[in-house]
């Protein structure tokens, strides 16, 4: 007997993804749950901060407090990349599309975009260099020709590796979106 209370796809992800009328459009909010990858990815690098951590408290024990302070700001530096890992994705609101990286966050008005597309194409595998045939979700701006495409999401990103569905619900929820605030 499947106890779906107890996994984490449960059988209500439809019901999460219709907004509640006490909801803030105007928030930023990502269409989608984190992947798998991504935050496995998160949590070995909380892991690996936490024994850094450790390691600052037994130099200062020992004496060398100013080593203590470098090793302290080396855990501090990886506890922030693993939160902006956690980050990255795609956001939605009223105002517009947010494309969430480890480095850079780059926004698109809805006035600006012309068409929010999933496409055949090849993807990066994990954003790695190797690209491998799978899908995108790609966004057209209107100030752009169409070689100008984007893509935002994509079938073997951090997010949506081994989960189709996943991708096609968030895809589907990012379209919703555009069709709602991108006319003009």
């Amino acid at each position: 007997m499947p106890l779906p209370f107890l996994t984490a796809d449960r059988g209500f992800e439809a019901a999460d993804d219709i907004a509640l009328p006490f909801d803030d459009r105007d928030r930023w909010r990502r269409p989608y749950r984190p992947g798998p990858w991504r935050v496995g990815a998160a949590a070995v690098c909380l892991l690996l901060a936490s024994y850094v951590l450790f390691a600052a408290v037994v130099i200062a024990l020992t004496g060398s407090v100013s080593e203590a302070g470098v090793i302290f700001g080396v855990s501090l530096l990886v506890i922030a990349g693993s939160l902006r890992l956690l980050r990255m994705g795609v956001w939605v609101s009223a105002r517009g599309l947010r494309r969430v990286g480890f480095f850079s966050t780059r926004t698109v008005p809805w006035e600006r975009v012309a068409a929010v597309r999933t496409v055949q194409q090849p993807v990066r595998w994990l954003g790695l260099p190797r690209t491998v045939q799978g899908q995108a979700l790609t966004v057209v701006r209107r100030d752009r020709t169409a070689e100008g495409s984007v893509p935002f999401l994509t079938t073997h990103g951090a997010d949506f590796l081994g989960r189709v569905e996943a991708f096609d619900r968030a895809a589907d929820s990012v379209e919703a979106w555009a069709e709602e605030y991108g006319r003009p």
